[in-house]
């Protein structure tokens, strides 16, 4: 423990699955019976934009009625109390990391609460429905799209998360499938760089193999006692 000073974390929906949010992939994961490719992609938003609009705003609604769990607080624990370089990577859309108080966090595939201009690029706040043909605050284009990471779409922020992979000690994995890449193949990077890895999920991923150690169980349990391991 003493040799951690550089910590890299990767939470996927897992943990927010226990506050109530439903995953994409996960029973009960699809929306209205349309697969998430039919609303999660460039090609969908051109074709569709009122089903690919409206599912957003559907989920920003949940998240609405969503807290953090006992994952996210001990998170946000670790986040303020660590003395070395530390970042959340999510792959998760909520704010409940930060709703929990956690500042050092980077979401590789956008925020449900943030609209983006496919015109100017700038993004703005935004915790209402988003209709098509929203105007953009900033340059007046009707041209705001949900600030989402599609697919098909590059990842926010790789050449930070690569090299605090490269920086790491230790690479921790938090209620990922294991399966959807780039984030999936984290672990694989962090190895290669020298870090010790550790997943923590409620079971097996497709990716369990990579990880010198993994815990299984509830997010809400393992997180917490992980962290006060770490902080003890």
């Amino acid at each position: 423990m003493s040799k951690i000073r550089n910590i890299v974390i990767l939470t996927g929906a897992g943990i927010s699955a226990e506050s109530g949010l439903a995953t994409f992939r996960g029973p009960g994961g699809l929306w209205e019976g349309h697969r998430v490719e039919d609303v999660c992609t460039p090609e969908a938003l051109a074709h569709d934009p009122e089903l690919v609009h409206g599912f957003y705003d559907a989920r920003r609604a949940a998240l609405a009625t969503a807290a953090p769990n006992a994952a996210h607080v001990a998170l946000a624990r670790l986040d303020a109390e660590w003395p070395g370089d530390l970042l959340i990577v999510t792959q998760n859309v909520d704010d409940l990391h930060e709703r929990a108080g956690a500042t050092r966090v980077l979401h590789m595939h956008g925020e449900l609460r943030s609209a983006l201009c496919a015109l100017c690029g700038v993004r703005t706040e935004w915790s209402d429905d988003l209709p098509p043909g929203e105007p953009c605050p900033n340059c007046d284009a009707p041209a705001l799209r949900p600030d989402i990471v599609f697919f098909g779409e590059m990842p926010y922020q790789m050449e930070r998360i690569e090299q605090a992979l490269a920086d790491a000690d230790l690479f921790v994995s938090i209620g990922t499938s294991g399966a959807v890449y780039p984030a999936a193949g984290f672990v694989q990077g962090a190895r290669a760089y020298g870090a010790d890895t550790l997943e923590l999920n409620l079971e097996a991923s497709a990716g369990s193999a990579y990880f010198a150690a993994t815990r299984l169980g509830p997010a809400s349990k393992l997180v917490p006692e992980w962290v006060d391991a770490m902080l003890a």
